[in-house]
């Protein structure tokens, strides 16, 4: 009865099946992934804009087919087939099948770039619709299973190296939705996602405050880069020299506070080096200079491993200021 008619005749009919009672139609959601998915296909070598828009618009018209209503566990599953019957190409009936995963931590990822594409803007679109409706997961609530969509972009754009930049991704996924969209704020979702690749890396044994901390420093949004800074800064914190330029940097952090809290003054500008009288505060300094040029350097050529060399250079003297110079000096 399904093969009747072509799967690309039954999709009209998702305008009448609802998709959220806030956010439209099921119709209007595979229109918006049509928009979407061609954009992101810029970031995903290997893409056809065209195939991708196609597999994307009969990427849910199996939900209407009798097939998928007697047994839901097949979506995507009859998608496949029956977009083969009609004679799609392979590429567009497995991101029809797949456009659903990684459905887990432990699910299997596409990695063809068409149901990559799919999966991907499938799920974004999801997640900024709901965060513009602020219908959120709460403690062990998850009805939407928005913390399961949200592993699923992140082992996407990992596992397959993609360089997305995610807050102008979301962006334009919430200008899809219209005025529902201008509800929307990229940074909450960012916030969102970084907790779940905490849960997701600390299952593999890295350190949560790490990722904290570059997610924090910059507002990175582009996870492959993120995760080469985390591995970096995962490295240097547990060498012998980062160890020790911790504390000494702790100790220094400790002093400023301590002197800005008592006058009252914010002191993040640039040291007076006529006042600098000792060898080894001069030393210092010098080094200062020499570390931020090759750190820089480093960071904007995305070497952070060489970023961190730089940093663990300035142990030596870090330790003789600390060991020679009063820092609280009477004059």
């Amino acid at each position: 009865q399904d093969r009747k008619e072509p799967l690309k005749n039954k999709a009209p009919s998702l305008k009448g099946m609802v998709f959220h009672a806030k956010l439209g139609s099921l119709g209007e959601k595979v229109e918006r992934v049509q928009a979407l998915a061609k954009d992101i296909s810029t970031f995903v070598p290997g893409s056809d804009r065209d195939q991708v828009s196609s597999a994307a618009g009969l990427a849910k018209a199996d939900l209407v087919t009798d097939m998928v209503n007697e047994f839901p566990e097949l979506q995507g599953v009859m998608g496949r087939y029956y977009a083969r019957h009609d004679g799609v190409s392979d590429e567009v009936a497995e991101a029809i099948a797949d456009h659903y995963a990684p459905q887990g931590p432990n699910d299997r990822c596409p990695n063809a770039p068409i149901s990559v594409c799919v999966a991907l803007t499938d799920k974004i679109d999801t997640l900024v619709g709901f965060w513009a409706i602020d219908e959120k997961p709460t403690g062990s609530r998850d009805p939407y299973a928005l913390r399961r969509a949200a592993i699923g972009v992140i082992r996407l754009i990992v596992e397959n190296e993609l360089r997305i930049p995610l807050l102008d991704v979301f962006e334009k996924a919430a200008a899809l939705y219209g005025d529902t969209g201008e509800f929307f704020k990229s940074e909450k979702l960012l916030s969102f996602f970084a907790d779940r690749l905490k849960v997701h890396l600390r299952e593999k044994g890295v350190r949560h405050d790490l990722i904290t901390a570059v997610f924090a420093l910059s507002g990175e949004d582009d996870l492959v880069r993120l995760l080469a800074r985390v591995e970096a800064l995962t490295t240097f914190v547990t060498s012998h020299d980062g160890v020790n330029l911790l504390t000494a940097y702790k100790r220094a952090a400790n002093i400023v506070a301590i002197e800005e809290k008592r006058d009252g003054v914010t002191y993040d500008g640039k040291a007076d080096r006529s006042l600098l009288a000792q060898d080894e505060e001069k030393a210092m300094a010098i080094a200062l200079d020499e570390t931020i040029v090759k750190a820089v350097s480093a960071v904007k050529s995305e070497d952070f491993e060489g970023a961190m060399g730089a940093l663990s250079a300035l142990r030596k003297s870090v330790d003789i200021f600390f060991e020679d110079v009063t820092v609280n000096v009477d004059n």
